[in-house]
């Protein structure tokens, strides 16, 4: 089996929660979406990080998105909207990275899940979020999908699917601050 067949069950599990239907629907509050940036930021900078220091993006041009994470979220936050709420998940998602800092195996398994979700489905999530979703435009989508794919094996299965639970308790938390932010 395939790293995509053997991650696909918690791969459809954080494609169908409620704030990705959020994100799909084109109505997302710039507010909300805005918090969500925030919350990603720290987490793409972190495991970048980690994955430069082995060298894991070397000959990957354009895949680093935690600079355009930012720069989205500056786009659509003011400072005088004070400083979003950063979510629980984020923090036990740095401390997990720290933990397989490591371990360059485990750390190509988070940049598969995260850096080809932006690639994928992060190309329709771009037509629909407010400001200029930078953070999902890429120079060349398909040769970078082809060098993440030639660095990835079925082993690393244990690993992105652990991604991918981050993933769908990042959603699942930004559930609970849609309320707050569609006010």
């Amino acid at each position: 089996m395939s790293l995509r067949e053997l991650t696909k069950e918690a791969h459809n599990n954080a494609e169908r929660q409620e704030f990705v239907k959020i994100l799909f629907s084109g109505q997302i509050n710039p507010k909300l979406y805005a918090t969500f940036l925030k919350n990603q930021h720290p987490c793409y900078e972190l495991l970048e990080v980690c994955a430069m220091v082995h060298g894991l993006l070397n000959g990957l041009p354009d895949i680093r998105r935690s600079p355009y994470i930012l720069n989205d979220f500056k786009e659509l936050w003011s400072e005088s909207d004070g400083e979003p709420e950063i979510l629980p998940v984020v923090k036990d998602y740095l401390d997990h990275i720290m933990m397989i800092k490591d371990n360059p195996k485990k750390l190509m398994a988070h940049v598969y899940v995260r850096h080809m979700g932006d690639l994928a489905g992060g190309q329709m999530i771009a037509k629909r979020v407010p400001g200029s979703g930078r953070m999902y435009q890429f120079e060349d989508p398909e040769k970078l999908k082809t060098e993440i794919r030639n660095r990835i094996h079925d082993d690393m299965a244990e690993e992105a699917n652990i991604c991918f639970g981050f993933a769908t308790r990042l959603f699942k938390e930004m559930m609970e601050l849609v309320e707050y932010k569609d006010e």
